[in-house]
C-alpha cells in the first residue's frame, strides 16, 4: 500500500521505519531537505521536500493514489489542513497528529467529521494513559489493554526471590488458583512463546494475560502486589504531564509537577488548579529532596531529554522511590534503560507506531477479520494482536488443540461478550469473538494467518 508521511521528526521517522519495514510503499514529505536526504539514504523509500499543505508538493508525492496519508508535523493546524487537502486530492484515508489539549473530544469529533479525517492521533495523551495504567498497577513494567480493558497483557520482571523462578508453566498453572496465561518470555536478547514445559528463571521478563481482577489475585498470591500510587512527582511540565495530571486527579491521586519555565508554570497553574506546580530545576537534587522525593509513591520523568530522564530516575531509585516511570524516545537509550532495570519505560513514538501499523495492516487486509489492536512487545521482538472472528471463519467450532498453528504463535485470550476466557486446548472460537494472539517471527494481517 502507498503511504505518505508528512512531517519527519522523531515520531514521524519512527513511523516511517515501522511502515517501510512492513513492505509498504512509503513516501516521506518534509520541508527540511537534509531530513529527506537522510531518510531516503537509510530506508528504501521516496522523499519529497516541501510544504505538506502545498498542492504541488502533494502531487509530486503522489497523493492521488495513496491508500493512507499521515500528517505528523509540529503544527496541529497544518496537520489538519494537509489531511483535508490530501483527501480532496484523492487520498483514501487520512490521519492527523493533534496534540493540543484545547482540541477536546467534542471539538475533535466535529473536526474529524468535517475534515473527513479517518483518525486523530495524540502521542502525548497516549503516553499519559499508559503511564496512568502503570501507576494504578505498579507491579507491572508495562500494561497493554484489549477489548475495552476486558483483557490485559502485563509485562513484569522476575527477581531472584520470585516464587515463579525454577518452575515450569504447567506447575505454575496448577499451583495458583487464578485465570491467567504466561504467553511470552524474554530471556536476554531472545523472546520465547513458551509451552507448558518451559521453566522460568530469575531475570526473565514475562508477558501475562488475564483480566485485571485475576491479575491482582495472582499478584497477591505471589506477594508481589504493590499499592497504586497516591502521591506522584512529575518532572517536566509537558503536554504528557498535563494529560497525566488530569487522569490522576480524577482518581484522587496527589500530583506535584516540577517545571523550570516560568510561563509554562503559570499555564499549568491555571489549567490544573488541583495540582501543585513547582517552578525549579528538577536536575537539582536538593530541590527534589525538598519536594518530598523520599516520601512519594512514584517518580515520573517527562522532560524533553532522554538522558536527563534516565539519570534522575536512577537518583529516585537510589532513594527508594517505589515506582519510577521514564519517558525515552531514542531506541538505544531505551534499551540501556531497560538493561539498567530502571522501572517502566514509555515511548510516545512507539505508541504512535503501534497505532499506525495496526491501521495499515487493517487496510491491507480484505478478508473481513483484520487487526483491531496491535502492540509491539519486548522492544519489537514479539507482537500482541487482537482480531474479531468473522461469522464465516473456518476457525470457529474447532477445539484449539486441533488447529495447526504456525510456530511461535499462541492464542492468549478470548473475549466473548463481557466474558474473558483464558483458553485451554478444549476451548473453541465462535463468530464475534475477539481473540488476542501472541506472535514472534510472524507478521499477521488476519487471524487466518496463524494457520500453517
Amino acid at each position: 500500500m502507498k503511504i505518505i508521511i508528512a512531517g519527519c521528526g522523531k515520531i514521524g521517522s519512527a513511523v516511517i521505519e515501522s511502515l517501510a519495514g512492513e513492505g509498504n510503499d512509503v513516501v516521506a514529505v518534509d520541508k527540511d531537505n537534509a531530513v529527506i536526504t537522510e531518510l531516503t539514504n537509510v530506508y528504501d523509500i521516496m522523499g519529497v521536500c516541501g510544504n505538506a499543505a502545498d498542492c504541488d508538493t502533494l502531487t509530486e508525492a503522489g497523493v492521488s493514489d495513496c491508500g493512507l496519508f499521515v500528517a505528523m508535523t509540529e503544527s496541529d493546524e497544518l496537520n489538519m489542513l494537509s489531511c483535508f487537502i490530501a483527501r480532496k486530492m484523492g487520498a483514501e484515508n487520512t490521519i492527523a497528529r493533534i496534540r493540543n489539549p484545547e482540541y477536546n473530544d467534542d471539538s475533535l469529533g466535529f473536526l474529524r467529521q468535517h475534515l473527513e479525517l479517518s483518525m486523530a492521533i495524540n502521542p502525548e495523551r497516549g503516553a499519559a494513559q499508559e503511564i496512568y495504567n502503570i501507576l494504578k498497577f505498579p507491579s507491572a513494567l508495562k500494561i497493554e489493554t484489549f477489548s475495552r480493558r476486558n483483557l490485559e497483557l502485563i509485562e513484569f520482571g522476575l527477581s531472584d526471590e520470585s516464587a515463579l523462578c525454577g518452575k515450569s508453566l504447567t506447575e505454575i498453572r496448577k499451583k495458583y488458583d487464578a485465570q491467567f496465561l504466561i504467553c511470552c518470555v524474554q530471556r536476554g536478547e531472545e523472546v520465547f512463546i513458551p509451552n507448558g514445559n518451559f521453566v522460568l528463571e530469575a531475570g526473565d521478563k514475562i508477558g501475562l494475560t488475564a483480566s485485571m481482577s485475576e491479575m491482582q489475585k495472582l499478584m497477591k498470591m505471589l506477594k508481589s502486589l504493590k499499592k497504586s500510587a497516591k502521591d506522584v512527582i512529575v518532572l517536566g511540565g509537558s503536554k504528557t504531564a498535563f494529560y497525566l495530571a488530569q487522569l490522576l486527579e480524577n482518581s484522587g491521586t496527589r500530583v506535584k509537577i516540577i517545571e523550570q519555565d516560568e510561563a509554562r508554570c503559570r499555564e499549568l497553574t491555571e489549567e490544573l488548579p488541583f495540582a501543585t506546580i513547582i517552578r525549579g530545576n528538577g536536575t537539582e537534587q536538593e530541590l527534589l529532596m525538598e519536594e518530598g522525593l523520599e516520601s512519594c509513591d512514584a517518580f515520573v520523568a517527562l522532560t524533553g531529554f532522554d538522558e536527563e530522564n534516565i539519570l534522575l530516575s536512577i537518583f529516585a531509585s537510589i532513594h527508594n522511590v517505589p515506582k519510577t516511570v521514564v519517558k525515552v524516545n531514542r531506541d538505544e537509550l531505551a534499551a540501556m534503560a531497560r538493561n539498567m532495570k530502571l522501572g517502566s519505560i514509555v515511548s510516545p513514538k512507539e505508541i504512535t507506531s503501534n497505532i499506525l501499523m495496526q491501521y495499515a495492516r487493517a487496510l491491507n487486509n480484505s478478508s473481513g477479520s483484520s487487526v483491531e489492536t496491535l502492540y509491539q512487545l519486548f522492544n519489537g521482538k514479539a507482537e500482541a494482536l487482537e482480531f474479531k472472528v468473522a461469522a464465516e471463519s473456518k476457525l470457529t467450532g474447532v477445539p484449539l488443540r486441533e488447529l495447526r498453528l504456525k510456530p511461535n504463535i499462541l492464542i492468549a485470550g478470548i473475549m466473548r461478550g463481557r466474558r474473558t476466557i483464558i483458553p485451554s486446548g478444549s476451548d473453541m472460537l465462535t463468530a464475534g469473538d475477539r481473540v488476542v494472539v501472541i506472535s514472534s517471527k510472524n507478521r499477521l494481517n488476519d487471524i487466518l494467518d496463524i494457520l500453517k
